[in-house]
């Protein structure tokens, strides 16, 4: 890590109001203000609840657990006034969600993903026929209200697509995969864009 590096990340931290001491010398440095703590995260009930519906109308994303269990830590930190009117909000916001896919399944799917192993999995395509493949996970997409996994299938020796409702069965294999990348996919629709938050 470059000294540039470290003072950025010691102004970001001054910056957003943490009591942050230095030493000059020997046996110097800078840490925090002993028992000072970060400033907890602010949003607004509107914010909490958009938060939790999100979430709650797509069990079936990829790592749509770990989201409802980062909501519930946000939540939790909350000033007990906005996470009482939060929780009001939250009961005028119903949601009729499609019953997510199995868990195992999607847990597989999505360690894959994360940790860049290919996947062997039992799928059945549109025409009812079934094959075991060993996919290397390049990208998760949805479209017209279906989750697909974009993968480089070494069964086809292509880029495919996978519909997650039809993958009957996968497991996560401790192969890496080999490189292909989301460019190799094309560039995604007009209407679609990657869920960092990032832009419109």
């Amino acid at each position: 890590m470059s000294v540039r590096t470290v003072k950025r990340d010691l102004d970001a931290l001054e910056s957003s109001g943490a009591p942050v001491w230095s030493r000059p010398g020997p046996g110097g440095g800078y840490g925090l203000a002993a028992g000072a703590s970060l400033p907890p995260v602010s949003l607004s009930p509107a914010q909490a609840v958009a938060l939790m519906a999100a979430v709650s109308a797509a069990p079936d994303a990829p790592y749509a657990d770990l989201a409802a269990a980062g909501i519930r830590k946000i939540v939790d930190v909350l000033d007990p006034k906005t996470r009482a009117r939060a929780d009001e909000l939250a009961g005028r916001v119903w949601v009729n969600a499609a019953p997510a896919s199995s868990r195992a399944i999607r847990s597989a799917l999505e360690e894959a993903m994360s940790e860049q192993r290919v996947i062997r999995m039992r799928y059945t395509s549109g025409d009812g026929s079934t094959t075991i493949r060993d996919v290397e996970p390049v990208l998760f997409a949805s479209t017209n209200g279906q989750w697909y996994l974009v993968g480089w299938c070494r069964l086809r020796d292509a880029m495919r697509w996978f519909i997650v409702s039809r993958i009957e069965r996968a497991s996560v294999t401790k192969t890496a995969c080999s490189g292909h990348t989301i460019h190799e996919v094309g560039e995604p629709p007009a209407n679609a864009r990657p869920v960092h938050g990032r832009g419109a």
